[in-house]
């Protein structure tokens, strides 16, 4: 069979209420010169049996099964079994524009230094209703791009189309950043290629209740956190301390990590306005982090306001260690 231009990458897990879309929607494209690797990463619903439908009823479709190992495995493995020199990426339960793939790709062709580029979206909540979301879209140019590294936000993962060789060539997915391994991915393949966005809403990016975004909140921020450090050593000539961990060590590990004293405290000065929003960090380990920023001195932009959100949450007695921590009693 001749190369195909494109190999598109999903791993799913449990995506049976969404994943017929999905996949539709990539079999809709107009752009039609790709395969279409769809890992099943041992789901437990009915994820299997419509990856085989489809497969049954498209050549391009090759599905693969195995058990659960996780997203970062998975897209490794999507990444060493695609054919193609392009990936597109794109996730179980998000819709396609029928021309994502031809505008991207043409993108690519036609601006050899980019070796990443996204696209916009609209935001759909669960039932496919407008989604409202705040803050600015992700950047059109690299030097857009850099400017946002800091502040975010970057690519919008299941949107991207990239040069799969220089993946490769930056060590692909790095275990250690479960839940923010695209981030660190982009901030690795900065360093070697132009990363952007077409400003054009090609995906349908869906939100949902259990989102992993939104579960593991607190391990996302901080493995964005420790990402930027990360890029810090790389910049300055030094080796990346990350680069072979299967994990990341707790706070307490950070300054043993990097070899460097007060590590964790500006880990957590990064992360603590980060997760100030987020309910299931205020009634987690994220608390207790915040109110260890705020014993050390420190002070976090908008922490009255999470006062009044843990009473409006029914969180009394945390509001009450916050205020007390604010005042400095």
């Amino acid at each position: 069979m001749p190369q195909p231009a494109i190999s598109v990458a999903m791993s799913v897990y449990n995506n049976a209420d969404y994943l017929a879309l999905a996949i539709e929607s990539i079999l809709a494209q107009r752009f039609e010169d790709f395969e279409f690797l769809i890992l099943n990463d041992g789901s437990t619903d009915d994820s299997a049996a419509i990856i085989d439908r489809y497969a049954a009823q498209d050549p391009r479709i090759r599905a693969i099964h195995r058990e659960n190992k996780g997203l970062i495995v998975s897209l490794n493995q999507l990444l060493e079994e695609a054919d193609a020199p392009i990936i597109a990426r794109m996730d179980g339960d998000d819709i396609a524009d029928p021309d994502r793939f031809g505008r991207q790709i043409a993108f690519l062709n036609e601006n050899p230094d980019y070796g990443v580029t996204s696209c916009w979206s609209h935001d759909i909540d669960g039932d496919g209703n407008p989604y409202a979301v705040s803050g600015k879209e992700p950047p059109i140019t690299h030097e857009d791009f850099l400017a946002a590294i800091d502040d975010g936000p970057l690519l919008c993962h299941p949107s991207t189309m990239y040069r799969r060789d220089l993946v490769l060539q930056v060590g692909g997915y790095h275990a250690a950043f479960k839940h923010c391994e695209d981030y660190d991915l982009w901030l690795r393949l900065a360093a070697v290629t132009k990363l952007g966005s077409i400003p054009e809403r090609l995906m349908h990016y869906r939100h949902t209740v259990g989102q992993v975004s939104s579960r593991h909140i607190v391990v996302q921020q901080y493995g964005v956190a420790v990402s930027w450090f990360a890029l810090k050593e790389r910049e300055a000539g030094r080796p990346d301390p990350t680069e072979t961990l299967a994990d990341l060590p707790p706070l307490d590990g950070l300054d043993a990590l990097f070899g460097c004293p007060g590590m964790d405290r500006a880990v957590i000065a990064r992360l603590a306005p980060r997760i100030l929003h987020s309910e299931i960090a205020l009634t987690s380990s994220g608390f207790d982090m915040i109110m260890d920023h705020l014993r050390t001195g420190h002070r976090i932009d908008g922490i009255g306001r999470t006062v009044l959100r843990l009473i409006r949450m029914g969180e009394p007695a945390r509001a009450a260690k916050l205020a007390l921590a604010i005042s400095g009693v």
